[in-house]
């Protein structure tokens, strides 16, 4: 993309929380920002992404230009970068895929969107694929009640897209779209198991009268966890219609939106008072 037109999506997506309009609305973007290999100076990028478990994907299309792009370059001199999600800023180590897996990942990618085949014939290159994997630096900054609501802000979000996702996939679900969902499987578990075992036991200790709030919170967690075990069970059937994973996604989706806007009504106050 054209200098120019990339400081348009950049500040577009810094100034929405990262949706942008135009012929990438909807798509999975992040901002990429490397240390230039021959400067040192920070160079940002945007560019797509493919959930992965604990990382992301991201492939060095360069719009299926020759060479590849000066961000690929700069990562593989310093592979330390900095990805903004809309949500997250945080600090990742690149990694170039070789081999079988890279194979994997980027045939993956060509399954759910072609494009990218298209660009790796036009370019008569082999495209890199690289995994980003965040570098845990803490707890956000700021207060705790806020931190909380942005994590379950991104939840939302991303429980929107995937469901966005599931109604455009066709008549079959691709790979890359069972991943995004078992992506947030996992994500959300987590998230819960250590609310459950830390978050929920001090505010508990702190605050006596919560008790009727947190066995209800702790109830919910039960029935979300029994949602995503199903979806989980569901998407490894090798027959699964798209519409039947749509209705379990948003059934998912109404539990969890119900249970954040409760948890949030109650705890973000008192998490917020330190």
């Amino acid at each position: 993309m054209p200098i120019d037109f990339n400081q348009q999506i950049i500040e577009e997506f810094r100034a929405n929380r990262g949706q942008v309009g135009g012929p990438f609305e909807g798509a999975r973007l992040l901002l990429l920002t490397t240390v230039g290999a021959k400067t040192g100076a920070p160079h940002t990028t945007p560019l797509a992404y493919l959930p992965d478990g604990e990382r992301i994907l991201i492939i060095a299309s360069a719009g299926g230009s020759p060479r590849h792009p000066a961000w690929y370059h700069n990562l593989v001199a310093n592979p330390q970068v900095t990805v903004e999600d809309g949500v997250f800023t945080y600090q990742a180590k690149a990694v170039v895929l070789e081999g079988d897996e890279r194979e994997r990942m980027f045939a993956r990618a060509v399954e759910a969107e072609p494009g990218w085949g298209r660009y790796q014939d036009t370019s008569g290159r082999t495209l890199p694929v690289v995994a980003l994997i965040p570098i845990f630096e803490g707890p956000p900054a700021g207060r705790v009640g806020d931190a909380l609501k942005t994590v379950h802000d991104a939840f939302r979000r991303e429980l929107a897209r995937i469901r966005a996702e599931v109604a455009a996939s066709g008549p079959h679900l691709v790979a890359q779209l069972r991943v995004n969902c078992l992506t947030m499987c996992h994500n959300l578990h987590e998230h819960h198991t250590r609310e459950d075992g830390f978050m929920f036991p001090a505010l508990e200790d702190r605050y006596p009268e919560l008790a009727q709030v947190m066995e209800r919170l702790r109830a919910e967690h039960e029935v979300v966890q029994r949602l995503l075990d199903q979806l989980q069970t569901l998407l490894a059937a090798d027959d699964l219609a798209p519409g039947t994973l749509l209705t379990e996604v948003n059934r998912l989706t109404k539990e969890v939106e119900a249970h954040l806007d409760y948890e949030e009504e109650y705890l973000v106050p008192l998490l917020n008072q330190g």
